[in-house]
């Protein structure tokens, strides 16, 4: 890393904002030969579970936005034909507006932060920053906002970033490094700029989120066999390993997760590692998550502590390389679990304790794969975004934008970037006519979905 003075840092934003004017990023221009984004997906299908990539389709086909969480690839590719400052940080590569959340840190404190690392990776921090405010317009449309309503939230998103970078830019490194989002002095800022009814629902969320944990999963998920816990099978979203591979006896399936914990526990740190040796594992189940990972290899795997109150809940998930990989080359790491851990240090405040990853050649299938760790559920939540009226999403645009901002101050050269986004609002109007334009092309590409769906082209299974 370059240590430059301050003031080559601001001509280096200025020189990148003479060559790629801000208002070039209000470009979308696809190309006649833009890849079919129905070929796009079944590509990416090659290498999944073949008997969930019909649900993936499913889940997809709920709305445009709900296609727009499983499109990250096919964004990818069309970014990589946009303009660009030059300038590089971490990426989330999937930075849309529900990879946004609230989760416990280790000092229990609630957070809000990115909670969604597959596809990190180095690259043009313009592409975060355009996949987190096509996301709002696409979700605003399916809550039917207005044109005037989704320009605002954007707005709103977009001049957040530019502010908080420009703070940022300001500020130590060592400052940049501790900033937190303080979710509750933020819920006192908003009480006189949203109404009561929903403020009352944010801190109901809140409040919920608090009660996600292993303990509350464990009376979810788990059953009692023969005087033992067992997780639940609930096909096809819930299968059990012993019923996933029938064939296979219970002492090789024992020996091939011992060996995969013996391998995750050495990415962990030496006290987090003391504290996993305490609990003993259990059970396994794949489990189906999320949109659009589903048909990747997902695991959830049980731990008991002390005694059946004392219980954990790992989630093991697999790592491919970043879509954002084609575009911009392949990761430093040769482990797509370590890259996606690596990244979501860098840009997170804070990160699950269990967080780790591993490589594992897998005699029950033949095949070895990458895969990451972390707990299934630690006080997380989400927003809920249907029927949230047009101010209060303005306001988690608001929070998405901050945070974002401070993810990739952490990381990239926050004085450069500041520069170039300077004090006007000409970067924030450019995104918005980009995102109505995505918006546009991400409801052309939910319609070939649907069209493929219903000629066969595609099996898709609705309401999994």
């Amino acid at each position: 890393m370059q240590h430059l003075p301050r003031a080559e840092r601001v001509a280096i934003g200025k020189s990148a904002r003479a060559a790629v004017p801000r208002s070039r990023h209000a470009e979308f221009d696809p190309p006649p030969d833009r890849p079919d984004p129905i070929a796009v997906l079944q590509e990416q299908a090659a290498t999944r579970v073949p008997e969930l990539v019909p649900i993936r389709y499913g889940r997809m086909l709920v709305s445009p936005f709900a296609f727009y969480r499983g499109a990250a690839r096919i964004m990818a590719s069309d970014l990589a034909q946009s303009p660009t400052s030059g300038i590089r940080v971490q990426l989330c590569g999937d930075a849309h507006l529900s990879n946004f959340g609230v989760f416990a840190s280790p000092e229990r404190r609630l957070m809000f932060d990115l909670n969604d690392f597959d596809e990190t990776l180095p690259g043009p921090w313009e592409w975060d920053v355009k996949r987190l405010a096509a996301s709002m317009v696409v979700a605003g449309r399916d809550n039917g906002y207005s044109r005037k309503q989704r320009d605002a939230i954007v707005r709103e998103t977009v001049g957040q970033y530019r502010t908080a970078m420009r703070d940022f830019a300001a500020e130590p490194n060592m400052a940049v490094w501790y900033a937190r989002f303080d979710i509750e002095a933020e819920i006192g800022r908003l009480r006189s700029r949203v109404q009561a009814k929903q403020i009352r629902r944010t801190e109901h969320n809140l409040a919920k989120a608090r009660t996600r944990d292993s303990m509350r999963e464990f009376a979810k998920l788990t059953t009692e066999v023969d005087g033992e816990r067992r997780i639940i099978s609930d096909p096809p979203l819930i299968v059990p390993v012993e019923e996933l591979f029938p064939e296979v006896s219970a002492k090789q399936l024992t020996d091939t997760v011992a060996e995969f914990i013996r391998g995750y526990r050495r990415s962990l740190q030496t006290d987090r590692r003391a504290l996993l040796e305490q609990y003993r594992f259990v059970h396994l189940a794949r489990k189906v998550v999320g949109v659009g990972s589903v048909g990747t290899r997902a695991w959830i795997a049980l731990f008991l502590g002390v005694d059946d109150q004392d219980p954990l809940f790992l989630q093991v998930k697999e790592a491919s390389a970043s879509v954002l990989e084609e575009f911009l080359g392949k990761s430093q790491y040769a482990s797509a679990g370590e890259r996606v851990v690596a990244g979501q240090h860098v840009m997170q405040a804070t990160s699950d304790i269990f967080l780790g990853w591993r490589r594992l050649k897998n005699p029950l299938e033949g095949t070895e794969r990458d895969f990451y760790v972390r707990q299934l559920k630690d006080w997380k939540g989400s927003a809920e975004l249907e029927g949230m009226p047009a101010e209060s999403m303005a306001a988690y645009g608001r929070m998405c934008g901050w945070t974002l901002a401070r993810a990739h101050a952490r990381s990239g050269d926050r004085v450069a970037i500041a520069s170039y986004l300077g004090s006007s609002d000409a970067f924030d109007r450019a995104i918005v006519a980009f995102s109505e334009a995505y918006a546009d092309q991400n409801e052309a590409d939910y319609d070939l979905l649907d069209q493929a769906e219903q000629a066969g082209r595609i099996n898709a299974q609705i309401g999994l």
